[in-house]
């Protein structure tokens, strides 16, 4: 948090490449709750895809520029 605007609204201290305005209600704030000790983090669930054919992507030939990447 960069600095306390009013009471119901906070400006965040942001990377540059991230393009969203810093300046936020409250609410959408939530505290950092760390790990308990020795708990791993579980990953998500595999895709299952049924009656339906997989393929493996060999080469990508073509792609679309977003935000000037």
């Amino acid at each position: 948090m960069k600095r306390v605007i009013s009471t119901s609204a906070v400006e965040l201290e942001l990377p540059k490449m991230v393009k969203i305005h810093p300046i936020i209600n409250v609410s959408r704030i939530r505290r950092y709750k760390e790990q308990v000790p020795g708990q791993k983090k579980q990953p998500a669930p595999p895709v299952i895809i049924e009656k339906e054919k997989e393929y493996k992507v060999e080469k990508v030939i073509n792609k679309r520029k977003r935000y000037g990447k």
